[in-house]
């Protein structure tokens, strides 16, 4: 799986958790039930679950009866959090070597390097204000549905 999937990958399996109550080893849910949603391979599912689980945000069962569940309330879930969880970043892209001898070429990375970084900045702030229990709230489904 890409870098680039990895985050709304995580996102989508944590909103699909809060809204079906899985909450504990109980109310897990299998990946194959994840990845259809998505729709994905249950394998992708269970490598993002895999770094969930690291970062404490869910915890996983294998075998029958095994599957995902939530470790926190989804609104103590921020999406920066997420991001980190999946070694994501704003992806967008390094600077460039510069020609050596040119003013702009020696000098743009640099340059770039910053805007860069302060955009990912801007990015990781935004996505701290917004919780898993936020994107479920939007989508407005009622708890514990399908889908």
């Amino acid at each position: 799986m890409s870098e680039s999937q990895r985050f709304p990958v995580a996102v989508h399996a944590l909103v699909y958790l809060a809204h079906h109550g899985a909450r504990a080893a109980g109310g897990a849910v299998p990946s194959a039930d994840l990845a259809a949603s998505m729709p994905t391979n249950p394998v992708v599912v269970r490598r993002v679950t895999a770094l969930l689980a690291k970062a404490g945000l869910v915890q996983t069962r294998s075998g029958s009866g095994g599957g995902a569940w939530l470790a926190l309330d989804p609104a103590a879930i921020t999406l920066d959090r997420v991001l980190k969880a999946v070694h994501g970043c704003a992806h967008l892209g390094a600077p460039p070597p510069g020609a050596r001898g040119c003013p702009v070429g020696e000098r743009i990375p640099r340059v770039v390097g910053r805007a860069i970084a302060a955009a990912d900045e801007a990015a990781t702030a935004r996505l701290s204000l917004i919780s898993v229990a936020d994107l479920l709230a939007e989508i407005d489904l009622p708890a514990g549905g399908q889908g």
